[in-house]
């Protein structure tokens, strides 16, 4: 008989967790073709699939990576828009630096990190905003859906201040309490409202991108 102490037992469960999420991340075709291709992560295959079908990063255009690091889609962003375009990433945690990306290290939900961001635009309008903004989970299914939640309602916040008319917003959520709420709110906003669920995006993981389109 093996008696474990319940901290003993959820450190194990974690570990063999951690172990099967390493193999599949080392086997995973979007991976491998993110290393071969020279992308910081297989989240960029992602944005070109979005991008190939909704036609969201045009030459020249204004775009806004909301939780940016490690820059998978800065680096599309940047390479769609061209040098005639602007990149503005921001995240809590480092990133290297990309060409053609101006990144901003900070929490997006205090008011100084936005003013910087808002300076660094200098009063130019935004044709698409991208978040891939998710925060430290903590375990508990409804506290981590709340703050997912929370950094969705100030990405679209932050939309409907800097946006062109004609702009998008392309955020990720998760399917759970506060969803259809989130929903509401992304067609007040927006005179279209339509969910992606790229290829890339693993089919056991429950995230959505919802895409808004044209300022109401």
């Amino acid at each position: 008989i093996v008696n474990l102490s319940k901290t003993a037992f959820y450190r194990m469960k974690r570990t063999r967790t951690s172990k099967a999420w390493m193999r599949e991340h080392v086997n995973d075709t979007y991976v491998q073709l993110a290393r071969k291709e020279g992308w910081r992560s297989r989240a960029a295959f992602k944005l070109i699939e979005m991008d190939d079908k909704d036609r969201l990063l045009r030459h020249g255009e204004v775009v806004v990576d909301l939780g940016a690091t490690p820059g998978g889609w800065s680096q599309v962003a940047a390479k769609r828009v061209g040098d005639a375009g602007m990149v503005l990433a921001l995240d809590l945690l480092e990133m290297e630096p990309i060409h053609n990306v101006d990144f901003i290290q900070g929490d997006f939900r205090e008011d100084d990190v936005l003013k910087k961001l808002e300076e660094k635009l200098g009063g130019r309008r935004v044709g698409l905003v991208m978040s891939d903004m998710a925060p430290n989970m903590s375990g508990v299914p409804l506290v981590d859906q709340a703050r997912i939640m929370h950094l969705a309602e100030l990405g679209l916040e932050f939309s409907r201040a800097h946006l062109k008319p004609d702009g998008s917003f392309l955020v990720k959520v998760f399917q759970g309490v506060d969803y259809e709420t989130f929903l509401r709110s992304m067609r007040e906003v927006f005179k279209t409202v339509v969910v992606r669920k790229p290829d890339a995006s693993r089919d056991r993981s429950a995230e959505l991108y919802l895409l808004g389109r044209v300022l109401r």
